[in-house]
């Protein structure tokens, strides 16, 4: 097995290190992070760090990079205070990816893609219709990582739309096609492979 130090990669050219950095977590969800700014231009960018953080209340985070460019998701959320979350699924794969392109903040990634608004009367901020997962989200915080400039992006669910809930509360991702993605390039699809009963110390491990 090879070694890799923190000097290694360090030493790596910065897309390679990156790529090499990106893959370490291994496959994580992506989702299209739908946003508008004050003047109604709405934006669309892809994000693989969204994680769970709490559920009562229903709490979501991600990271967003250092804003040493622009960042036209983060100055939405910051301006706006509300946001959308939505699954990528395998047939929306190619246009997902093509929302990581640096468009000028006056192009949508919406119209750019072929994808779709939709919105709630309720709720000010794009949703993407082709999604089967979307969630709507509330600016909580934002926190500061000092170790790298990069900021954690914390929402509060606020509305969820989709098909594929069960009574306990599960949502069956792989009904759903959704994605998830490594690196900067690369997409997989989603299989189940086991659901285990409630994990004690006293009890061998029981799949359901």
């Amino acid at each position: 097995m090879r070694t890799i130090t923190a000097g290694d990669i360090h030493a790596m050219d910065k897309l390679v290190r990156v790529q090499f950095a990106t893959s370490l977590p291994g496959p994580k969800p992506i989702c299209l992070i739908g946003t508008v700014n004050a003047s109604g231009q709405t934006n669309l960018a892809p994000f693989s760090s969204v994680v769970h953080l709490g559920s009562n209340p229903a709490l979501l985070g991600m990271i967003s990079r250092p804003d040493v460019v622009e960042r036209h998701t983060l100055a939405n959320i910051l301006e706006t205070k509300v946001y959308t979350i939505n699954h990528v699924h395998v047939g929306m794969v190619d246009a997902a990816h093509q929302c990581s392109a640096r468009y000028p903040r006056e192009v949508s990634e919406f119209s750019a893609t072929g994808l779709h608004e939709h919105w709630e009367d309720s709720y000010a901020a794009p949703f993407v219709k082709e999604s089967r997962l979307r969630i709507g989200m509330v600016l909580e915080d934002v926190l500061d990582i000092a170790a790298n400039g990069t900021l954690m992006i914390i929402g509060r669910v606020s509305i969820v739309q989709t098909e594929s809930v069960a009574d306990d509360g599960s949502l069956d991702l792989c009904a759903l096609e959704s994605v998830a993605s490594t690196a900067l390039d690369t997409y997989f699809g989603i299989t189940p492979l086991a659901r285990f009963a409630y994990a004690k110390a006293d009890r061998q491990p029981r799949r359901l």
